[in-house]
């Protein structure tokens, strides 16, 4: 892994939803959204979430930047637990860590022309005002790609990659150092796609940004990924760099995944792998390894033994006891 400064550690994050029923709202199970999961990002680095509906890559952003509460686990921006931090020193630390997030639309508020959505976050960290923020807002328009002109216009009057760019510089505007993208372009068309890809790329390249990119499209994930994390009810079940888990992937879930993928840059299309029955209930998940009750590799043990995360190549964590461990053997929980 790369020498660089670590921007984001996350330790053993859980996140369990109460289900409440009865009368009395009584607490009677919990969902286990996300049950355990650990990854650091460096600077500059862009590690990708990848994963079915439901399986929890959303809430894991959203429990990052605290509009989720965890229920459980570490969080660290810069060296900072932020954890449980109380709601100002939150507010300062919110700074470093911005979103970009799926509807390029209703993320952004209509009744505010395009030059105050942008400047929106300058003026509330007071970081500049006057002919100083009017500079500011240019010189960020520029670096997305939108005309200077437009600072005047509303968000019905763009389109809907022009949108997500205003998204994009509204984010950058305070200078942080991790950018979180929810499903950033799943809601754009694929020629609108590459080009806000592309401008991503560009600006982490010029700004040493730090991407926690979420998304079920795998060729995206291909085309942007340094790291890809395969996510499977609520946990992490691989690892890995992007050469590395789309040339020789390791778990039976990223096999399935990047087999029913419809294309991928890397070559000829993979064998079908049929996932049978559905995925189970984060309320009351398999027990051992989540992933044995669709695996078709699935031992006798894989029952009642549940995996850890464990480095079984040079940077390459999976869980699964199918794989022998190299490495140094040691899970990534630990510190």
């Amino acid at each position: 892994m790369s020498s660089a400064e670590v921007v984001l550690r996350v330790r053993d994050l859980k996140k369990h939803f109460p289900v409440h029923r009865g009368v009395l709202s009584r607490v009677v199970a919990h969902v286990q959204a996300v049950d355990g999961v650990s990854f650091e990002i460096r600077r500059g680095e862009t590690l990708c979430l990848v994963g079915e509906s439901g399986c929890g890559k959303s809430t894991v952003a959203r429990s990052i930047t605290r509009l989720e509460e965890p229920t459980a686990g570490s969080i660290e921006l810069n060296g900072v637990d932020i954890t449980a931090l109380g709601s100002e020193a939150l507010r300062a630390q919110r700074r470093e860590m911005q979103m970009v997030f799926q509807d390029p639309y209703s993320s952004l508020n209509p009744r505010l022309s395009a030059g105050d959505i942008v400047g929106e976050p300058l003026t509330n960290f007071a970081l500049a005002q006057g002919a100083e923020l009017e500079r500011r807002i240019a010189a960020l328009f520029e670096h997305v790609g939108l005309r200077p002109e437009a600072v005047h216009k509303y968000p019905h009057e763009f389109s809907g990659g022009q949108r997500q760019r205003l998204g994009i510089a509204r984010a950058l505007a305070v200078n942080p150092s991790l950018i979180i993208a929810d499903e950033p372009v799943s809601a754009l068309d694929v020629s609108v796609q590459a080009q806000v890809l592309n401008l991503l790329i560009d600006l982490q390249e010029q700004f040493e940004l730090a991407y926690l990119f979420v998304s079920h499209d795998l060729a995206v994930v291909e085309h942007i990924g340094h790291r890809v994390a395969v996510m499977y009810l609520g946990r992490i079940v691989e690892l890995a760099d992007n050469a590395d888990l789309f040339g020789a992937p390791l778990h039976p879930y990223t096999e399935a995944l990047l087999a029913a993928a419809p294309s991928l840059e890397t070559g000829a299309r993979r064998e079908r792998i049929i996932l049978q029955g559905d995925v189970p209930s984060p309320m009351n998940p398999p027990s051992g390894c989540r992933f044995h009750t669709r695996c078709p590799f699935a031992l006798p043990e894989c029952k009642q033994t549940d995996p850890p995360l464990l480095e079984v190549a040079p940077g390459h964590h999976v869980a699964c006891l199918r794989r022998p461990v190299g490495g140094d053997g040691a899970p990534l929980t630990t510190a």
